[in-house]
């Protein structure tokens, strides 16, 4: 069934309308991680791929974000897409304060120093081209550089404030 345009219903903008609307949105996982002083990472739901030539992905990460600092003056970045196996990995990089690196949590270093998980579906690490204000968030745009896509599994999809696994 579909959403009927009726304007009972009708609600002026505002944060909580875009959260509610979005929460109708399934999206793919991913974990966005960086270098600085100490590794950084964080869940990102808003991963998109922006054009095949040359190969540019785009992201949101909040203004006030821990991680924003670092993503700020990274030169690269690591993409994860995670697995419907890695839903804990997922609260963990949405968790603040927590330490994210820490075990259980299995990392290692990458190319251009940028840290990246292990057991992931894919990865990629990009080279940051641009950082775009928009409100309170910061869209960052960065060139793929190297990348695996070759592990194995089901993606995990963020639906209604929940990790959840694609149905067939």
């Amino acid at each position: 069934m579909t959403a009927s345009p009726d304007l009972g219903t009708t609600r002026s903008a505002s944060p909580d309308l875009l959260r509610s609307v979005f929460r109708q949105h399934a999206a793919g996982v991913a974990v966005i991680t960086a270098q600085g002083e100490k590794p950084v990472g964080f869940t990102a739901t808003s991963l998109n791929s922006v054009a095949a030539e040359p190969p540019l992905i785009s992201f949101g990460v909040g203004a006030s974000s821990s991680s924003w600092p670092v993503i700020a003056r990274a030169g690269h970045i690591g993409v994860h897409i995670l697995g419907e196996h890695q839903q804990e990995l997922a609260a963990t990089f949405a968790r603040s304060g927590a330490d994210r690196f820490a075990p259980p949590t299995a990392w290692r270093g990458g190319p251009e120093g940028v840290p990246l998980l292990d057991g992931v579906l894919a990865w990629l690490v990009c080279r940051v081209i641009d950082r775009v204000p928009a409100g309170d968030h910061r869209i960052v745009i960065a060139q793929a550089v190297v990348g695996d896509p070759a592990g194995a599994g089901r993606p995990l999809l963020y639906h209604q404030g929940r990790f959840n696994a694609l149905r067939d």
